[in-house]
């Protein structure tokens, strides 16, 4: 019996010690893409070369949604407005250094990508590559997280549609237009000399 145990364990990463999963935080990265289309970044994770999305151990003294964020800086150079509310979770099973696997439960945070920095800390180890939503689901391995692009799909879908008709309502007035030609002026600092 004990072995079976054993064999349990090695299949899932369960273990009766930790009875439960390890937990981990994530980000799903997003931005509008061309015609307005949602994209999700992925990334490679650095064992297996797999598509994933930044992700890892919670930190201390950051919320999860905060410590997903900074995965997101560290593997893909990432910066953006991170949701508060996660998306939902998926399990997987994460290979440890020492070979053993452990079973993981990643809660997902949506983050609105503004930038990617020219330099980050991971970007000699990771590829990262802009998807469509069906292109990413398609891309990652775990059932879980391509049901939960597909969700943040649909809900981009939903989003993009209530504007559309919004705008379509409520038309904005045209702005004035002005024959004169626009200059820029710029603030300078007061000339000592000139006051006295």
């Amino acid at each position: 019996m004990k072995s079976l145990r054993s064999l349990a364990g090695l299949l899932t990463g369960w273990s009766e010690r930790s009875g439960e999963p390890r937990r981990q935080v994530a980000v799903l990265p997003v931005r509008s893409g061309p015609g307005g289309a949602l994209q999700v970044m992925l990334i490679t994770s650095r064992e297996t070369r797999r598509w994933v999305v930044p992700k890892g151990w919670p930190m201390k003294g950051l919320k999860n949604y905060e410590a997903a964020a900074r995965e997101a800086y560290e593997e893909a150079g990432l910066i953006g407005r991170v949701g508060r509310r996660a998306l939902g979770s998926y399990f997987y099973h994460k290979r440890l250094k020492s070979r053993d696997a452990v079973l993981c439960q990643v809660q997902v945070f949506r983050l609105e990508v503004r930038k990617q920095l020219k330099t980050w800390p991971e970007q000699n180890e990771r590829e990262c590559r802009w998807f469509s939503v069906p292109e990413a689901a398609e891309a990652v391995t775990e059932a879980g997280l391509a049901a939960l692009i597909r969700a943040a799909g649909a809900e981009g879908a939903k989003a993009r549609k209530a504007k559309v008709k919004a705008a379509s309502k409520n038309p904005e007035p045209k702005a004035a237009t002005s024959k004169a030609p626009h200059s820029r002026t710029q603030a300078k600092a007061p000339d000592p000399k000139a006051a006295s």
